[in-house]
């Protein structure tokens, strides 16, 4: 029967240190906050498992022995190595990554992130290459096994472990072609049921928190089309008389940078006179990665290519509409 594997005091290894540094009990005790009558105790277990007195009086001092002169580096380089092993990660440099990261993210997220943080890799990171990967994924289980570093977007998975951020809480407003009959006067809930509408759902769903909304009116919408991409449903409604929904900033005081796509293809915003529930964009990674400098950098850059504001002077001429009443909580990754 082989014996126990030995108990490794790494308490030893530092004072084995101390004593040969300072070649005194008096000083080694002093160097690690100690009691002499400490330092001298453990002297002698040390004396006792390296079976070799270590330190012999001199006169008025002691001198090490042949033993101890040959462990002096050794102990002071295993000291170095210990503290190396327990003491906190460093801040990283990002000039110095050289690694990809992965995001999940739906088109709209996607392509509003992906300019920005673009350029704050180019400015900070140049090692970081970018990989974004459309919902295709469980996203807990795909964050906990890695094949995706960051979700972003409307956060609808509760995994116990998983780390949720909120990042921007938005509300749905209607984006037209201009020179459409909804951009001729008020928006009415009438005037928004009476127009066809392209829907955007993953799913394949016709319907959503906007049709709840007209019901509420005694009114139905017509869905003519659903796409699976909000990029693509606001190029059909910039080409046609369909009505798409988009994600705006609550206050028109600030531009969404999800609305940065459909104003550069030229689509009107309009209020929507119904209370519809807001939007909550948020970003969600394993707790694993939640120290890891390299991961704190990127989770740092989606919040400022994110939450950057942008002031009336920025808008392309197309301000957002004012906020709507009475918000309610919802998710709409349909």
């Amino acid at each position: 029967m082989s014996s126990p594997d030995p108990v490794i005091d790494a308490n030893l290894a530092v004072a084995l240190d101390a004593l040969l540094a300072e070649q005194s009990v008096t000083r080694a005790a002093a160097r690690l906050h100690t009691s002499p009558a400490a330092m001298s105790r453990t002297l002698a277990r040390l004396r006792r498992i390296l079976q070799d007195p270590l330190l012999v009086r001199a006169g008025q001092t002691m001198v090490p022995t042949p033993r101890a002169h040959a462990l002096r580096d050794e102990a002071a380089a295993v000291v170095r190595s210990l503290a190396a092993l327990l003491t906190p990660g460093t801040v990283v440099d990002p000039a110095g990554l050289h690694t990809t990261f992965t995001l999940q993210a739906a088109d709209l997220v996607g392509a509003a992130l992906a300019a920005g943080l673009l350029r704050l890799t180019r400015q900070e990171a140049p090692g970081i290459s970018l990989r974004f990967r459309a919902e295709e994924f469980e996203a807990g289980s795909a964050l906990r096994d890695g094949r995706i570093d960051l979700e972003i977007g409307s956060i609808d998975h509760v995994d116990p472990e998983t780390q949720v951020e909120k990042l921007l809480t938005l509300r749905m407003v209607a984006a037209v072609r201009p020179g459409h009959p909804l951009t001729e006067g008020p928006v009415t809930p009438a005037g928004l049921a009476a127009a066809d509408h392209v829907a955007v759902s993953r799913r394949g769903r016709f319907t959503g928190p906007l049709d709840t909304a007209l019901a509420e009116h005694g009114l139905r919408r017509r869905v003519a089309v659903v796409l699976p991409s909000h990029l693509a449903a606001m190029a059909l409604a910039a080409r046609s008389d369909l009505v798409c929904l988009v994600p705006a900033a609550l206050s028109d005081a600030t531009v969404s940078p999800l609305t940065a796509d459909a104003v550069a293809l030229g689509l009107h915003l309009l209020d929507i006179p119904l209370p519809l529930p807001p939007l909550t964009i948020g970003m969600a990674w394993h707790p694993r990665q939640s120290a890891d400098g390299a991961h704190r950098w990127l989770r740092d850059a989606v919040r400022r290519t994110l939450r950057t504001p942008l002031s009336a002077h920025d808008r392309a001429g197309n301000p957002e509409p004012g906020p709507p009443a009475a918000p309610r909580d919802t998710d709409i990754r349909r």
